[in-house]
């Protein structure tokens, strides 16, 4: 799903190189549900923002679902993104003036959907996450935990093949960042791949991986547990 070899980033100034990535090599298989951590400072936004296509790397290979990234002009960059990714955040990043439904809406109005397609997705992807029918509510009537449900449904509506997700429970409380936890989890069971940057060690041991960044660089990688790729391939290929 994920192939990083040899990778670089290095950020230039006209006085001083910083190298956020350096030979950073790492493999996330289909349906593999994969926590990153690190210190602050270690190189894990950077690795986000170049798995999410956001962000250009210096050198070194990067292959997302069987695709070449290097290379890519702004417009082909932005198609892959749309049709492979789905991304959550520790900010929720909801319009506070629209609807559940409009929210969830905005992104597949840029994937040009027409609107009975946009209408089953949209409907589909909050019944996934339990808020069907509060989808004409508005974010400032639900709980912390509900908005991050509806960014996780926004995502989901997509039909991403990879989640990325960057501090997905920061915001919120113990028992709502289990409850996002859990739905993340039944998101995996059902086929979807995802990577998650935390700094919560409870929510690293849960999942079937640990990367671990230091100093740009994969420093560990743990096994937690077997994925749903491994029940048909046991090799375990870091």
């Amino acid at each position: 799903m994920l192939r990083m070899n040899n990778l670089s980033k290095v950020y230039r100034t006209h006085m001083i190189e910083t190298h956020a990535l350096r030979g950073f090599e790492i493999h996330v298989k289909q349906g593999e549900f994969v926590t990153v951590t690190g210190p602050s400072g270690s190189g894990k936004t950077s690795f986000l923002n170049i798995a999410g296509l956001l962000e250009e790397f210096t050198d070194g290979e990067f292959i997302l679902d069987g695709v070449n990234v290097k290379g890519m002009d702004d417009n082909a960059r932005s198609r892959l993104r749309n049709e492979k990714l789905g991304f959550i955040f520790q900010g929720f990043n909801l319009i506070p003036d629209l609807s559940l439904f409009d929210n969830v809406d905005v992104p597949l109005r840029y994937r040009g959907f027409n609107a009975a397609e946009r209408k089953e997705r949209i409907e589909d992807a909050l019944s996934k996450v339990g808020l069907a029918s509060r989808m004409k509510h508005y974010p400032a009537e639900l709980s912390g935990g509900q908005q991050q449900r509806v960014a996780i449904a926004r995502a989901l509506a997509g039909s991403p093949k990879l989640l990325l997700a960057d501090e997905p429970t920061g915001n919120l409380d113990t028992q709502m960042a289990r409850g996002v936890m859990e739905l993340l989890e039944e998101i995996n069971a059902q086929g979807t791949t995802i990577l998650m940057v935390t700094h919560d060690p409870e929510l690293a041991l849960r999942t079937q991986r640990n990367v671990h960044i230091i100093d740009g660089q994969v420093s560990d990688l743990v096994r937690k547990s077997p994925s749903l790729f491994d029940a048909n391939d046991k090799s375990h290929v870091a």
